[in-house]
């Protein structure tokens, strides 16, 4: 209970207090905890002197990101949200309410972390396959696919806040009954969307020292909502031999408040049976997969209404976190504190669960039909996609907010 009203069906609960990046206009950003309609400023919190130490946490709390405070380790971070429960947990309200919340309405959300490297896996199997069987109908799953969770490294620079529009890249393309092997210069036809989320490291590691699947859960210090933008037709006359290049590194949106890890422990399940089982590095104990809920919808330029094109859920994920963590180090590789390393495109065992237009439209040969009555095999300029991720009930709910992003023409 608290004696702040908290809508129930509010993604920000008492038991999320996700950390964030905002401003009210004056251009100066601060660090921030979502709760219910409200933003708790931190820098408002730090100078009423809620956490001690005023000045050292005034200077943390008013960087234009969150890397250095998530530096500062668990036992720091989870006091803070501790601390800040407790304040909203008092019997009456507090003098200082005024001053320490912002009405979430009028603030302005920016990127909550630098970004200094980030990967993507490809962690569902339901999506692995369902691309294979487009694409290699005799051999959907390559032999290496249960044996480590596959990834490649993505731009780091061309990943923004939800809210910023996303322009439809230009590419080599090859054009249907064109010349075989002959690619045409122009817009990409097949712009997609990935419904992912994303992990932030929270402690960097050591060069040449691996972090073990035991370990992993240290390293990580919470959850994003994440859109790996995707230009399909670029992406498929590129990717061989090297993977993707060009079709993914032009954008990918991610939510502007994280979840810390902890606040997502009620709602660990146990993930798919993995055959075969996996090597001694990736081996790992307990539940590890989460009952997270996704979904996403589609807005049209010409309806004010979205359509609901998918709903899928992270429990899924045949690759857990700890086991992309333990893979992607295996090797030596250090992490940095604010890297991102995404899962992937989560998609269901259902049709109506799959986590991109590729897969619902099945490579655009059945165009899914919007609320205005029009068609998509894929993105078209001035389409709206929003995704929600929440786990929970309403009361309790533990969300991330939504990842938006407006389609804009290519540049001329």
């Amino acid at each position: 209970m608290s004696w702040l009203h908290i809508s129930p069906d509010s993604d920000f609960s008492l038991q999320n207090l996700p950390f964030g990046i905002f401003h009210t206009g004056d251009a100066q950003p601060r660090a921030g905890m979502a709760i219910g309609g409200h933003i708790v400023d931190l820098v408002a919190a730090a100078e009423a002197g809620l956490f001690g130490k005023r000045r050292f946490f005034k200077k943390i709390f008013t960087q234009a990101t969150l890397n250095d405070f998530i530096a500062l380790g668990k036992p720091v971070t989870n006091r803070i949200r501790r601390k800040v429960r407790e304040w909203l947990e008092q019997p009456t309200t507090p003098e200082n309410a005024l001053q320490l919340l912002v009405d979430r309405q009028t603030a302005i959300m920016l990127m909550p972390i630098r970004v200094p490297n980030y990967t993507d896996f490809y962690s569902s199997i339901e999506h692995a396959t369902n691309v294979g069987k487009m694409f290699r109908p005799d051999n959907p799953l390559l032999p290496n696919w249960r044996w480590m969770p596959i990834g490649y490294h993505g731009r780091a620079s061309s990943i923004v806040v939800s809210g910023t529009p996303i322009r439809r890249p230009k590419g080599q393309i090859l054009v249907p009954g064109g010349q075989p092997d002959t690619p045409i210069f122009g817009p990409s036809r097949q712009l997609d969307f990935e419904l992912e989320l994303a992990f932030v490291i929270g402690k960097e590691s050591t060069l040449g020292e691996p972090i073990t699947a035991e370990n992993a859960e240290e390293h990580i210090f919470g959850l994003v909502l994440f859109n790996d933008w995707s230009a399909r037709d670029i992406q498929r006359w590129e990717y061989v031999p090297l993977g993707p290049f060009l079709g993914k590194n032009f954008g990918s949106s991610i939510s502007p408040w994280i979840v810390p890890l902890e606040a997502l422990k009620p709602y660990r399940v146990k993930g798919p049976k993995q055959t075969p089982p996996p090597l001694d590095y990736l081996k790992t104990r307990g539940l590890k997969n989460l009952d997270i809920s996704l979904s996403v919808t589609l807005t049209s330029s010409n309806d004010s209404v979205p359509t609901l094109v998918s709903r899928s859920n992270t429990k899924y994920l045949y690759w857990n976190m700890a086991q992309q963590l333990a893979h992607h180090t295996v090797n030596g590789c250090n992490v940095q504190v604010g890297d991102l390393l995404a899962s992937g495109t989560i998609s269901g065992p259902t049709p109506d669960s799959y986590g991109s237009m590729l897969e619902l439209t099945w490579g655009g040969r059945n165009p899914i039909t919007l609320n205005d009555g029009t068609t998509r095999p894929f993105l078209q300029d001035g389409d709206v996609l929003t995704m929600h991720a929440w786990a929970g009930e309403e009361g309790e709910k533990v969300g991330f907010g939504s990842v938006e992003g407006e389609v804009l023409g290519a540049i001329e």
